[in-house]
């Protein structure tokens, strides 16, 4: 059995309702063409539950609509700053440090001509790789210090209610904020025991893939919608292992 959801049994009450007033008006008034205020009355009652369907449900439906739009274009404004003030750094930092970052470079060579087949082959390829960043203690310290630096952007980030019901999004803040708690909980990291080090390098790997997916993702967004935007950012792709923004073609 099919089970309705609110709207659904609304909108058949409502249609139910108007049907009922129409019926009962003919059978009262009959349908000879003739009009008075009581086949009015019945004409108005009768039109009322189709105006309540169409304004309360189509336009709000219609509405919502627009405006999860407008908040889905904040929130990939937002992700785009955070890449531009300390992701795509991260991102790098994170990288050098994997061995088997060669692969995840090969697929993540994004370019302009790039159509949304090729990113979703991308996220199937991505899917398949393993992230095994290994930061040394001299790398631990230097993320440390990055996430020390944005912090105060990072918790204006989190009290973003257009980024938190993104749950990916939402997830890789906690994971971050997690990260650099352990970072900074530590006195100085290059006297950490391998252990230690290693149980820190677990939470970078936490952090990694998700802020790969995410920025394959708002590269993706760049492509379809700001071209010149996407130029820039794969000049300064954390995957290229020279950063170079000038322009040489």
């Amino acid at each position: 059995m099919v089970k309705l959801t609110w709207e659904q049994r609304l909108i058949i009450a409502l249609i139910c309702i108007s049907v009922i007033v129409y019926i009962v008006k003919l059978l009262v008034f009959g349908d000879d063409g003739e009009s008075n205020t009581l086949s009015y009355i019945f004409n108005s009652l009768g039109f009322l539950p189709i105006n309540i369907l169409i304004v309360t449900i189509i336009i709000n439906r219609l509405l919502s609509m627009r405006a999860k739009q407008q908040q889905q274009e904040k929130m990939k404004m937002v992700i785009g700053l955070f890449f531009s003030e300390m992701g795509v750094r991260l991102l790098r930092l994170i990288t050098a440090s994997d061995s088997n970052a060669e692969e995840i470079r090969n697929i993540l060579a994004v370019h302009k001509a790039w159509t949304p087949g090729d990113f979703s082959q991308a996220k199937q390829q991505l899917a398949s790789c393993r992230f095994t960043a290994s930061p040394s203690a001299a790398d631990l310290i230097e993320i440390r210090g990055l996430l020390e630096k944005h912090h105060e952007f990072l918790l204006r980030l989190i009290e973003n209610p257009v980024l938190l019901e993104h749950n990916s999004i939402s997830k890789l803040l906690q994971d971050l904020f997690h990260l650099g708690e352990e970072l900074a909980s530590r006195g100085n990291i290059a006297d950490l025991p391998k252990t230690d080090i290693a149980h820190l390098a677990g939470d970078v790997n936490r952090v990694y893939p998700q802020l790969t997916f995410v920025w394959l993702d708002h590269m993706e967004y760049l492509a379809a919608n700001y071209p010149y935007l996407l130029s820039l950012s794969i000049r300064k792709s954390p995957f290229t292992p020279q950063c170079d923004v000038v322009v040489r073609e």
